[in-house]
């Protein structure tokens, strides 16, 4: 029975778990969802990466708001749910939890506890980490052993 490891900052769009099974079509396959509570988000990073894909007003906000620790677990706890019921909604069998910021201690743990075949790696477009190769997916890819996919929410993209 594959496990496959899911890593996403946001709750997974249906289109997402979809495109997930579609990858992996073994009724046997379990996923395990994992959520960073993201609250140590760079704010001129955030700001780029909205100017890049000009969305002006949400650049206007990572200036101006920012999340305090308490609001992003909450956030986290509902992309959490959200996700596994969209998992339960089309029969495939998934688990969760909310990590840490910093995903990579979660997901060593995870992939040797669970002895995990594969990481998909499901953000937002990230235009400094993705470009210098410091997202989430390409830290992975150098330290957990294990195939490493990443594409983005509500796309067909492929980081």
């Amino acid at each position: 029975m594959p496990t496959i490891l899911v890593l996403t900052e946001e709750a997974l769009r249906e289109s997402d778990v979809k495109k997930i099974l579609h990858l992996h079509d073994d009724p046997e396959a379990r996923f395990e969802v994992l959520v960073p509570a993201d609250t140590e988000r760079n704010v001129i990073t955030d700001i780029i990466d909205h100017l890049s894909l000009f969305e002006m007003h949400k650049a206007w906000d990572s200036l101006t708001h920012r999340t305090d620790a308490q609001t992003a677990r909450s956030e986290a706890d509902t992309a959490l749910n959200t996700s596994l019921d969209r998992f339960s909604a089309v029969g495939a069998e998934a688990s969760g939890s909310v990590i840490a910021d910093d995903p990579l201690p979660a997901l060593t743990q995870a992939v040797n506890n669970l002895r995990a075949d594969e990481l998909i790696v499901v953000t937002r477009p990230h235009a400094v980490e993705d470009t210098f190769h410091q997202d989430w997916a390409s830290r992975a890819r150098e330290e957990l052993g294990v195939p490493v996919l990443h594409f983005y929410s509500g796309t067909d993209f492929v980081g």
